[in-house]
């Protein structure tokens, strides 16, 4: 390829713009020049040897013969070369030439700049993005404008992998437990954001990335509405209010047609439910159980949804189906909304159930091997084996951290059934942990029950956790035996609860 472009007219004047634009420093471009012997060889010569040296990537090659000045940056990280493209934007990877971070720049269409509904709507899913912050959902860095090009963009952890969509077309299919592993890992990144008023309403395939160590992550809340109970708020001027937009209509004409099949309210979390139960079968079936239209009148049919139930019970026998499998996704893809799991946390548990049953724990091994979790905060290292010993002789399994911040990330990434956090031992930050893990329960409402047990000297930060359900606080000198008291009492309402 040749290029007319003055500043790019040969390999001298190349090396020079490459180094003008912030591509490389100075000395490197006048190393690989030297290397060429050559000033006046075509700029052509000398981007192919930048490019085998990794330098340049062929995107910024290409823009470099064009002689394009700007594109090459976008909020101080480096565009790398492109990873996708829709309608709405295109995803790029890039870089952060300070500290070497891999990052996902998704950048707006030109064709939309001019509209400020489409650009409300690009800033308003990047806003939304970085108020979420969890280990199964695509982590938005930065929001911006380039005042250079007039680009919007939106910057996002990098996923080294895949998305669901391009893996099943590689292998067809995945067994159940992995696929119920994957569908556990996206109810967990829902439910810590229904747990912030949002729901997802663009759940799909390919809003699914499985990184390379096999971890789900959810992105694209692009469409995501802040909601109150079932409730979705949109400003009705508002790109994610507009009907006809061709995003909008691309995006959404599914939850649309669902919605209005079955009489309920935009942003309604049990339909994100609803279409991680489809893409569940999927996984598992290699198929899907409703046919893709690309006719939006067609789409929205209510016979289409409601046919659903009958297909998968015909289908999953035939398919191999556990019964405990069939009925798991039968609630999720109920048709009417009342008979679906009516919260990620619910859905959650009954997957958890399944992955049990699935790997030969039945009734008597869940009771006996652990099933029911406890997460144990404590430094003393002779306590650790006392906890562990006496607790998993009630039915718990037993993880054990001297560091209290870690027991509410872990909650936040696989909620757990009881918590017990030594603050005589741990200090103060255990008892904000403990206040913070409970709220965060009745957030994702599930029941947790908690042990806060403090010195003599800090009686005064039990008080602190009074008005918790299934939550106490002890005051040394205690016995294991009261503490074991505590959990008794309600490991049996906690265990028929996840039954």
């Amino acid at each position: 390829m040749t290029t007319d472009h003055p500043e790019t007219a040969n390999a001298g004047a190349t090396a020079a713009f490459v180094v003008r634009v912030g591509l490389t420093d100075e000395i490197t471009a006048r190393e690989v020049l030297i290397e060429l012997e050559d000033t006046k060889a075509p700029a052509s010569d000398y981007v192919r040897l930048l490019e085998r040296k990794g330098i340049l990537t062929p995107l910024q090659s290409q823009k470099v013969l064009k002689g394009d000045r700007d594109g090459y940056f976008l909020g101080g990280y480096r565009i790398l070369y492109r990873i996708a493209s829709g309608s709405f934007g295109r995803v790029y990877r890039g870089d952060d030439p300070r500290t070497g971070q891999i990052v996902a720049v998704k950048v707006l269409r030109r064709r939309w700049t001019d509209d400020p509904r489409q650009v409300e709507h690009f800033e308003r899913e990047g806003r939304i993005g970085r108020t979420i912050n969890h280990p199964n959902i695509v982590n938005i860095l930065a929001v911006s404008k380039d005042q250079a090009t007039g680009q919007h963009f939106i910057v996002m952890d990098f996923v080294e992998g895949g998305n669901l969509r391009d893996i099943l077309n590689i292998r067809k299919r995945i067994e159940p437990d992995e696929s119920l592993r994957i569908m556990e890992e996206c109810v967990t990144g829902l439910a810590y954001a229904h747990s912030r008023g949002l729901t997802h309403r663009d759940i799909k395939p390919t809003n699914i990335l499985l990184g390379t160590d096999t971890t789900a992550k959810l992105v694209d809340f692009g469409l995501a509405g802040i909601t109150q109970g079932s409730v979705i708020f949109f400003d009705k001027g508002s790109a994610t209010a507009e009907k006809d937009g061709e995003a909008q209509m691309d995006r959404t004409i599914d939850y649309a047609g669902l919605e209005k099949a079955t009489e309920v309210k935009e942003g309604d979390i049990r339909s994100d439910i609803y279409f991680l139960g489809h893409v569940l079968f999927e996984m598992i079936a290699g198929e899907a159980i409703m046919p893709r239209t690309k006719d939006k009148h067609a789409a929205k049919m209510r016979r289409r949804f409601e046919e659903v139930e009958a297909k998968l019970a015909l289908r999953a026998p035939e398919l191999g189906f556990s019964p405990s499998l069939t009925k798991l996704i039968l609630k999720a893809v109920a048709f009417h909304p009342t008979a679906r799991f009516q919260t990620p946390a619910q859905f959650l548990e009954a997957i958890k159930t399944v992955r049990a049953e699935l790997a030969g724990a039945g009734d008597e091994v869940r009771r006996a091997g652990g099933a029911l979790t406890i997460y144990v905060v404590e430094q003393n290292p002779k306590l650790q084996d006392v906890f562990r010993d006496k607790l998993k002789k009630i039915g718990f399994r037993v993880l054990m951290s001297t560091d209290a911040t870690n027991a509410l990330k872990r909650y936040q990434q696989s909620p757990y059934h009881a918590l017990l956090i030594d603050a005589g031992t741990v200090g103060k930050d255990g008892v904000d942990t403990f206040r913070k893990v409970l709220r965060e329960s009745d957030s994702m409402r599930l029941d947790l029950s908690g042990v806060l047990v403090v010195n003599e000297d800090q009686a005064d930060w039990a008080e602190q956790v009074k008005g918790f359900e299934h939550a106490s606080a002890f005051v040394r000198p205690v016995g294991m035996k009261q503490i074991v008291q505590h959990f008794r009492a309600t490991i049996e309402e906690l265990a028929t609860g996840e039954e």
